[in-house]
C-alpha cells in the first residue's frame, strides 16, 4: 500500500530506527528513548504491522554461524508452465535462502549458503535434479558490499 506508506512520519520513523538498531528494546524502553508514552509506541507498532510496513520482528540469523559461511546465487532456468510445482519443492531445500521470479535471461534467481564449495554443488545438483529445471547458472559470493536493507527507503519516503 504505497498511498499509506507515505503516511510515515517522523515519530515512525525514528520508531522504526529504534527497533532496527535496538531489536530487543521493549515498549517501555522505546517510549523512553522518544519521549513519547507507551501506548503511542505501541499504537504505531501495529499500525505499521497492520499497514505490512513491518513484516516480521524475529531475529536475524546468520548462515556463516550456522555453519554455511559460503554464499552463491544462482539462475534457474526452468520450464514456463513448471514454476508452481519447482517453487514448492524449492522451498524444501534448507539451503536456500530466498528465490525470486525474475525477468531476462534466467528465470528464477536463488540465494544459497553452503558449508564450503562442494556443498554449494551438492546443493544445485539438487535444484537440477528438479523435473521443469533445465539449467543453471551461479556466482559465488565474496563478500557482502551492502547488507540486506531496507529501512533507507523508509527514510526517503
Amino acid at each position: 500500500m504505497p498511498a499509506r506508506l507515505k503516511g510515515l512520519d517522523d515519530l515512525d520513523l525514528k520508531i522504526l530506527k529504534l527497533v532496527h538498531e535496538r531489536p530487543r528494546s521493549g515498549l517501555l524502553e522505546l517510549a523512553r528513548l522518544l519521549r513519547v508514552a507507551r501506548g503511542t509506541v505501541q499504537a504505531r507498532l501495529d499500525r505499521m504491522t497492520a499497514d505490512r510496513v513491518i513484516v516480521d520482528f524475529g531475529p536475524n540469523l546468520s548462515p556463516k554461524a550456522l555453519g554455511h559461511p559460503v554464499q552463491a546465487f544462482t539462475t534457474l532456468e526452468v520450464e514456463q508452465g513448471s514454476r508452481a510445482g519447482i517453487s514448492r519443492i524449492l522451498e524444501t531445500i534448507p539451503e536456500l535462502l530466498e528465490a525470486h521470479i525474475v525477468t531476462g535471461p534466467g528465470d528464477v534467481w536463488c540465494r544459497i549458503a553452503g558449508r564450503d564449495h562442494e556443498h554449494i554443488q551438492q546443493v544445485i545438483d539438487r535444484m537440477l535434479a528438479i523435473e521443469g529445471v533445465r539449467r543453471s547458472s551461479t556466482v559465488i559470493t565474496l563478500s557482502a558490499v551492502v547488507p540486506y536493507r531496507v529501512l533507507p527507503l523508509a527514510e526517503q519516503a
